[in-house]
């Protein structure tokens, strides 16, 4: 399948899960230690601006990957960005064409993609976690995510505080897929929010 289409998928099911994101919500804690809800969104919708500028130029300025704004309506920033998305990748014969993805290095638009996938299907839980409501990720989505996230090396030079993953947590052999690519991505299946 075309990695554009899956990416489109995870943004939507990303996209189901901020369009119920409440105002009240906003400073809740989420399993990002470092973010509230809004700030999870703020990052959300940064990370999709970084990835349409540079997917159209090659790179894209700090202030891109960093500077997204909510305003008022979070949701209506976020589904803004991620339209940018879909249009920045919308031309499939380039996607061998390299761009860089922050200061991870330069790779070609199609991995970028799954970069940007794996973000979509973990923050979708990161948010569902934080506002208690179900979440339950396409298996081909969840596949596609571990895919890349077995490639990402578990060590403290790559993971652990200010970095984009902590460090692994051991979940149950017998857990699902996607518990176990919650605990490769440094998350806890089993989090509570502090506020419960």
């Amino acid at each position: 399948m075309d990695i554009r289409d899956l990416d489109r998928r995870a943004g939507a099911v990303l996209g189901e899960v901020v369009m119920q994101v409440r105002p009240e919500h906003l400073w809740f804690p989420t399993p990002c230690p470092d973010w509230t809800v809004r700030g999870l969104l703020r990052h959300i919708v940064s990370e999709n601006e970084g990835f349409a500028a540079a997917a159209l130029n090659g790179s894209a300025t700090v202030q891109s990957w960093n500077g997204g704004r909510l305003g008022d309506h979070p949701s209506g920033a976020y589904r803004r960005s991620n339209a940018r998305i879909a249009d920045a990748f919308a031309d499939g014969g380039a996607l061998d064409r390299l761009m860089e993805v922050r200061e991870y290095g330069s790779y070609p638009r199609r991995i970028a993609l799954t970069f940007h996938l794996l973000d979509c299907v973990i923050h979708a839980w990161d948010l569902a976690k934080a506002i208690d409501v179900p979440y339950d990720p396409p298996p081909d989505l969840v596949e596609q995510a571990f895919a890349l996230a077995r490639k990402i090396p578990d060590t403290d030079a790559v993971r652990g505080p200010g970095a984009a993953f902590e460090r692994s947590v051991k979940v149950p052999g017998d857990a699902s897929d996607f518990d176990q690519l919650l605990g490769l991505l440094g998350r806890n299946p089993d989090w509570v929010s502090p506020l419960d």
